[in-house]
């Protein structure tokens, strides 16, 4: 295993680009009502308190509440200075009439909002321009800042001749200040990184305490100076806790018995240091040089106050080693 790097800065440079983000990213997808819906209010309040505390990179997409995610945070950080923060949204995914809804979007997208809209896949040029358009319409702004690639796992051929080419585009005329692909498998965005000129990738839930399996895209990125955006630290809620409990969800689904035994390891080792299981979790990513940030859900102001309280407190390097070695 590769040793620890030290966190050493707070605001990082996203490739060659010249946008720069928080290291500690907010991921908006809980405020488009992801699995339990909450107010207009609280989501304005969770947006608030991720600002007081010094987040200042925000990221969303159609796909999170169908478009609620998108104008829940515009609207929030429409009383802030536009050029003091950063948004990311994704193409790949226009929202259409649903010729056939049922009332909710939970069972078919997990977010607890209306299908009235529904999701239609469209990675050609022409969608990705629509798609951007009217992200900018829900955003209430005049630009993007960052642009990623949203889920094309089957697509990857087309996304790679076509797509990225219209992306560059853009990002030359100065529509976008950088681009990128998300997902949450690391070998297409390695391909990516290896054969296109895009400055980030995102990758979930795979450069994490728990899974480490995206190592080889690290350092493919860290090879053609692309930056790295890491979700989902906490792999759905198994390394929030400090001492994990079983039942808990492991990459949207119930953690295995050998998930759970691994995750309680690497947990006594935090205790047994002196540090706890969800502030290793988020601070570890941050630790390759080829991250810029990472990036986690939050819907409550209680838990914006909780991840940046987790980022600050620092991990020592002896803590570092015995982590390592669970």
């Amino acid at each position: 295993m590769q040793p620890f790097e030290a966190i050493d800065v707070k605001d990082r440079v996203i490739g060659r680009s010249a946008v720069t983000v928080s290291e500690l990213g907010f991921g908006a997808a809980p405020i488009g009502n992801l699995y339990t819906a909450i107010s207009d209010d609280e989501a304005r309040a969770t947006v608030d308190a991720a600002w007081d505390a010094g987040m200042r990179y925000f990221d969303t997409a159609p796909h999170y509440g169908l478009g609620l995610s998108e104008r829940r945070l515009g609207s929030a950080l429409s009383r802030y200075v536009r050029d003091d923060y950063v948004v990311s949204t994704k193409v790949g995914r226009l929202l259409v009439p649903n010729p056939a809804p049922t009332g909710s979007d939970l069972l078919s997208g997990l977010f607890d909002v209306d299908d009235s809209l529904t999701r239609q896949l469209d990675y050609s040029p022409d969608g990705v321009r629509r798609s951007l358009d009217a992200s900018l319409e829900r955003l209430g702004l005049d630009r993007i800042d960052i642009v990623l690639v949203h889920d094309p796992v089957d697509f990857m051929d087309s996304v790679i001749a076509d797509t990225i080419p219209a992306l560059i585009r853009l990002r030359d005329q100065g529509v976008i200040g950088a681009i990128g692909i998300g997902m949450n498998l690391w070998e297409p965005l390695r391909r990516a990184v290896m054969e296109t000129d895009i400055d980030v990738v995102m990758i979930a839930g795979r450069w994490t305490l728990l899974d480490r399996t995206a190592a080889p895209l690290l350092d493919a990125c860290e090879q053609n100076a692309c930056s790295v955006l890491a979700a989902a630290p906490f792999n759905s809620g198994l390394l929030a806790q400090r001492w994990p409990q079983a039942g808990s969800r492991f990459d949207y689904g119930p953690a295995s018995d050998e998930v759970l035994e691994r995750a309680r390891a690497i947990a006594a080792a935090c205790n047994a240091s002196g540090a706890s299981l969800p502030q290793a979790a988020l601070q570890f990513p941050l630790r390759h040089p080829s991250v810029a940030s990472v990036v986690a859900g939050m819907g409550t102001a209680g838990q914006v106050t909780e991840n940046a309280a987790l980022l600050a407190g620092p991990v020592t390097e002896a803590a570092w080693d015995s982590i390592a070695g669970a």
